[in-house]
C-alpha cells in the first residue's frame, strides 16, 4: 500500500517488526535444479528398476515379468501320478511307455541309431485323461515336468508370447532331460491364414514355438507333450514329422476300459463287496473317464445323504441316471393326464424296441421328472462293445425313437411336446444314413456331409448343391415317416400289452427291464 511514513510511525510506536531477506538463485543454478537433476534422477531410477526386474539372459522381457513363461514345474512328479493310476487307455500308455524307457535308457536307442520323437500330440475328446497321461509319463520317468496352458502364451503386447516360449525352453534345457507339457495347444497352434492384419502376436508365438522345436539348435533331452481336442485346427508346420512326430489318440474307453476306470476311482471311496462294476460299466456306455470319476463320487455323496457308511449298487446306478438325466425333481407334480401320457410315451419306446430284432435290451423305465427337463426316460443297455451298426439296426433305432409319439397317437389320438428330443435324435440318425454312411440308393457311396469337429460335438457341414440338399431333405422325411409308421403298427398289434405295461408303470413310476419283460412275455 502507498504509505511512505509507515516505518517511522512503527519505530515511534515501539513496535517490533522485520522482513525475511530471500537471496535470488542464479540462472545457472535454476537450470540445474529444475531441469537437469530431475532428468538424471528419472534415468537412474529407470536403470535400477530394469536391472532388478530383468533376469539374466532374459532377452526382450518387459517389466513385471510379462516375458517370463510362468511355467509350473513339478520336479520328480510331486503329485505322484503313475501309469497304474490311469486306466482304460492301454494303447496310449503303451506308446508313451517308450518315452519313459528312452529317458531311462537312452544308450540302447543311440546304439541302434534310433532317435525318440521330439514331440507327442495327445488328441481325443474332453475328459478322456490326456493331461493325466502326461503327468503319469513324468511320474514314471522321474524327471522335471514343465506344465503350461496354451492360453498362457497369449499376451496383450506383441512379442510377449514369443518371449514366454523362449523362456520356457531355456528353463527346460537347463534341467534336461525333462518333459514340457503344453495343454490346449490349439490356443497358439492354429493354422496361419496368411491374411494381412491378422493376430500378429499369435503368429509370432507360433513361429517361435516352431523354431524351438526344430530349429538349428537341438533340444537334447527335452521331450514335448501337447494335448488338444481340435487337431484339425493345428498348423501343418506344427504337426509334421520332426516337431510332433507321434499322434497318440486318447479315445473314449470301451466296456473293459470303463470297468477298469470305475475300479480305480472306487479305490478312493468305501464300496460294498457285492458291487457289480461290469453292470455299471455297461450302463455307462459312452462315458469318458472324467464322467466315470464323477459317477463314483456322486455315488459316495448319495451314500452319505442316505446315512450309509459305504456306497452300494443302487447308489452307482442312480448316480449314472444323475449324470445322464439330472437329479429327480421332487417338487415337480404332474397332473394325472400328464402322468398317463408320459407312461404311455415311455412304454411306447420300450415296446417298439423289444418287438424288434437287434435292439439293445431295456434296462429301466421311469416317469419321475428330472432336472434336465426330461419327464421320464427309457434306458437301453448293450450286452457288450458295439463298434458298427448295420442299416437295419439304425432303422430300428429310429423306429424306437418314434415309439413314444406313436404311443400317444395310438392311445390318445393326439401328440404332445414330450417327443422333441426323440425327433431331434431320429432326424440326426436319418440324415447321417443318407449324407455320411452311404445308405441311400440314389446317392450311393458319395459323402454329402463332412465332419468339421470330430472330438467336440461332431459338427458337420454340407458339401453339395442346393438341389441335392432338397433331395436329401425329402429322403430324410420319407425315411423317418416309414419308421414312424412301423412303430405305430407294432403298438397297434400289441395294444393290450401297451395298456397293461403303461398301467403298471403309472402305478410303480419306475420299473426294471426284468419286470417289463415278465409282463410282456406273460
Amino acid at each position: 500500500m502507498n504509505d511512505p511514513l509507515l516505518v517511522e510511525r512503527l519505530n515511534a510506536s515501539g513496535a517490533i517488526f522485520g522482513q525475511e531477506i530471500v537471496e535470488e538463485m542464479s540462472p545457472l543454478m535454476s537450470i540445474v535444479v529444475y531441469w537437469i537433476l530431475p532428468v538424471v534422477l528419472f534415468i537412474g531410477i529407470g536403470q535400477l528398476m530394469s536391472k532388478k526386474l530383468m533376469n539374466k539372459g532374459g532377452g526382450n522381457r518387459m517389466m513385471f515379468g510379462m516375458g517370463n513363461s510362468n511355467a509350473k514345474v513339478y520336479v520328480q512328479s510331486s503329485e505322484g501320478i503313475h501309469f497304474a493310476d490311469v486306466a482304460g487307455e492301454d494303447e496310449a500308455k503303451e506308446n508313451l511307455a517308450e518315452i519313459v524307457d528312452y529317458l531311462h535308457n537312452p544308450g540302447k536307442y543311440r546304439e541302434i541309431g534310433a532317435s525318440m520323437p521330439k514331440g507327442v500330440l495327445l488328441v481325443g475328446p474332453p475328459g478322456t485323461g490326456k493331461t493325466m497321461l502326461a503327468k503319469a509319463v513324468a511320474g514314471e520317468a522321474n524327471v522335471p515336468f514343465f506344465s503350461m496352458s496354451g492360453s498362457e502364451f497369449v499376451e496383450m503386447f506383441v512379442g510377449m508370447g514369443a518371449s514366454k516360449v523362449r523362456d520356457l525352453f531355456r528353463q527346460a534345457k537347463e534341467k534336461a532331460p525333462c518333459i514340457v507339457f503344453i495343454d490346449e495347444i490349439d490356443a497358439i497352434g492354429k493354422k496361419r491364414d496368411g491374411q494381412m492384419g491378422g493376430n500378429d502376436e499369435r503368429e509370432q508365438t507360433l513361429n517361435q514355438l516352431l523354431t524351438e522345436m526344430d530349429g538349428f539348435e537341438g533340444n537334447t533331452g527335452v521331450i514335448i507333450l501337447a494335448a488338444t481336442n481340435r487337431p484339425e485346427s493345428l498348423d501343418p508346420a506344427l504337426t509334421r514329422p520332426g516337431r510332433f512326430d507321434q499322434r497318440v489318440p486318447v479315445e473314449l474307453p470301451d466296456l473293459k476300459g470303463r470297468e477298469d476306470i470305475l475300479k480305480v476311482h472306487a479305490r478312493k471311496i468305501k464300496v460294498a463287496d457285492d458291487v457289480d462294476f461290469h453292470q455299471i460299466a455297461r450302463m455307462a456306455s459312452g462315458a469318458s473317464g472324467a464322467e466315470l470319476a464323477n459317477i463314483v463320487n456322486e455315488a459316495a455323496l448319495r451314500a452319505v445323504r442316505s446315512g450309509r457308511p459305504f456306497a452300494n449298487q443302487s447308489d452307482l446306478e442312480e448316480s449314472i441316471e444323475v449324470v445322464i438325466a439330472g437329479y429327480q425333481k421332487k417338487n415337480a407334480i404332474l397332473t394325472d393326464q400328464e402322468k398317463w401320457t408320459v407312461a404311455y410315451h415311455e412304454i411306447g419306446h420300450a415296446l417298439v424296441a423289444a418287438c424288434q430284432t437287434q435292439s439293445a435290451p431295456v434296462q429301466k423305465i421311469t416317469i419321475i421328472p428330472r432336472t434336465s427337463g426330461a419327464l421320464g426316460y427309457t434306458m437301453q443297455v448293450e450286452e457288450g462293445n458295439k463298434y458298427l451298426m448295420t442299416k437295419e439296426e439304425i432303422e430300428n433305432k429310429i423306429a424306437t425313437y418314434t415309439g413314444g409319439r406313436a404311443a400317444e397317437e395310438v392311445v390318445f389320438n393326439t401328440s404332445s411336446t414330450g417327443a422333441s428330443n426323440d425327433i431331434e435324435q431320429a432326424t440326426k440318425l436319418a440324415r447321417s444314413m443318407i449324407t455320411r454312411y452311404g445308405m441311400s440308393k440314389d446317392f450311393d457311396m458319395v459323402a454329402m456331409e463332412t465332419t468339421t469337429n470330430q472330438y467336440l460335438g461332431g459338427d458337420t457341414s454340407l458339401t453339395c448343391s442346393m438341389e441335392t440338399q432338397t433331395e436329401i431333405d425329402r429322403q430324410v422325411v420319407a425315411l423317418v415317416r416309414r419308421q414312424h409308421q412301423k412303430a405305430v403298427q407294432i403298438l397297434t398289434d400289441h395294444l393290450d400289452k401297451l395298456h397293461a405295461l403303461s398301467k403298471y408303470l403309472y402305478e410303480k413310476e419306475t420299473i426294471t427291464g426284468e419286470e417289463f419283460m415278465e409282463i410282456l412275455n406273460g
